[in-house]
């Protein structure tokens, strides 16, 4: 009850480069040959053995590849993913300097193996994470790349900055980028935004707005529409309204156009203020912007009305936004029930119920134990049981606080038996754990005892 729907919540994604995790230590290394695919041709080859490293020792290291690559001679020859994967397998247990000992030995007794980007970006990974003090780590292997003839590219800057910011040393990336920049290596917009919305997520707003500023005026590196979204989503997140309303004029005056993800974005965030006069105010904006709502807008729109008790004016946008071509959905309605029965009118909750069905909209159990949840509150005990009844003939599962409420109104009326009937159907239907159901249960039980003792109860 109250809280933002999940098609309200909208938040920006961008995913993180996987990193692999570190093996355990273990005294020797161990082959651990790597089972063969099948075999699609007769001239598909089978793969060599992957070789997985245990021991942080350098000398077993090249014993052990030396010892693989003069059995294998005669046969089929490696390709280079799996000269990376052996040397990523020992870089995860070894330090950098051994790292790079090893990838010389490697080339040395091995010439068919050419080093590649890709090769040196192992290393890139393994100082990036190893960066506690200073990044002295992560320019020894740059400086690498470059006398090898492979100077940091884009692809190199990103892996560096996100490979920092997972390991938390957000204020070395932030070094790190400002540092290629002035060296005429400036990181793409993917790495620029994701630096700024990990910034946004895990620094004060001062400090990511001084990160953004410093690219700006000292590298000609400004923000676009996607570092706008990003900086008003997470400021929006923290309740930060002010400065996301500061943002959204600055990108204005940038000669952006704030388009209906970033006005939802801002009405979600007055949402979890709980002012519905603001709501409105940034959707009448956004209509006097020329900016189209969309399905989210609305249902943004009818959440904050209702939950901030603007229930009439909330339900003149069923009709608005299927004027506009938008069908009211689950959310919408059970944002309208949520405000109606905060309102203390459970019975024309109810009855959305079924102008909602009758017009082709499936409940959900979000629909559901947000009516139950109001019928108990209003003392509607029998039009509670028979939606419990509706709601478990359709299979529909309890929420745990609804089924809390639920469950104290029937004990309060002496309707204990049925309190365990759904007792046990919240624990068969894994609505709720055993413990859990059973806590709420005999919590309800033993305040039913004290209030008949002390005459508050029949």
């Amino acid at each position: 009850m109250g809280k933002l729907p999940p098609s309200v919540r909208s938040p920006v994604q961008y995913g993180l480069t996987s990193l692999k995790k570190t093996a355990p230590f273990s005294p020797k290394p161990q082959i651990i040959p790597k089972k063969k695919p099948e075999v699609k041709s007769p001239h598909s080859q089978s793969q060599p053995p992957l070789i997985t490293f245990t021991s942080p020792s350098l000398s077993e290291a090249k014993t052990l590849f030396t010892s693989l690559i003069s059995s294998r001679k005669k046969t089929t020859p490696f390709d280079l993913r799996f000269y990376n994967t052996v040397l990523q397998s020992f870089s995860s247990v070894s330090t950098l300097q051994d790292a790079i000992f090893f990838l010389n030995h490697m080339v040395k007794t091995h010439p068919p193996f050419l080093p590649e980007r890709s090769t040196y970006h192992v290393l890139l990974i393994q100082a990036c994470k190893s960066a506690e003090e200073s990044l002295s780590p992560v320019y020894q292997v740059l400086n690498l790349m470059n006398t090898n003839g492979f100077p940091p590219n884009t692809f190199s800057i990103d892996i560096a900055a996100r490979t920092l910011c997972v390991s938390g040393h957000e204020d070395h990336a932030v070094e790190l980028v400002k540092d290629l920049c002035s060296k005429n290596s400036p990181p793409d917009s993917n790495t620029y935004n994701f630096l700024v919305k990990h910034l946004s997520k895990n620094r004060s707003v001062s400090n990511m707005n001084a990160f953004v500023n410093d690219m700006k005026m000292k590298f000609g590196i400004k923000p676009d529409l996607v570092t706008y979204t990003i900086m008003i989503d997470n400021v929006c997140n923290k309740k930060n309204i002010r400065e996301a309303t500061r943002l959204l004029d600055v990108l204005s005056k940038e000669g952006y156009k704030p388009d209906s993800y970033v006005y939802n974005t801002i009405m979600k965030g007055y949402c979890m203020l709980s002012t519905g006069g603001e709501v409105l105010g940034v959707y009448k904006k956004m209509l006097d912007e020329g900016v189209k709502p969309d399905l989210v807008t609305y249902n943004t729109l009818i959440y904050g009305l209702s939950k901030s008790g603007m229930v009439q004016q909330a339900k003149k946008f069923l009709r608005v936004m299927a004027e506009n071509g938008h069908v009211p959905d689950a959310v919408t309605y059970t944002s309208l029930m949520n405000g109606m029965s905060r309102e203390g009118d459970a019975k024309g909750a109810l009855s959305l119920l079924e102008e909602m069905e009758l017009k082709g909209c499936e409940p959900n159990s979000c629909t559901y134990s947000t009516l139950l949840h109001g019928l108990c509150k209003a003392r509607l005990l029998e039009d509670a049981v028979g939606l419990y009844g509706t709601m478990k003939q359709n299979g529909m599962k309890l929420e745990k606080g609804s089924y809390g409420t639920f469950v104290r109104a029937l004990c309060r009326n002496g309707r204990v038996a049925e309190a365990y009937e759904v007792f046990d159907y919240a624990v068969d239907s894994k609505s709720l754990t055993d413990v859990a159901a059973y806590t709420t249960l005999e919590s309800t039980l033993k305040w039913l005892k004290k209030a008949r003792e002390q005459g508050l109860v029949v």
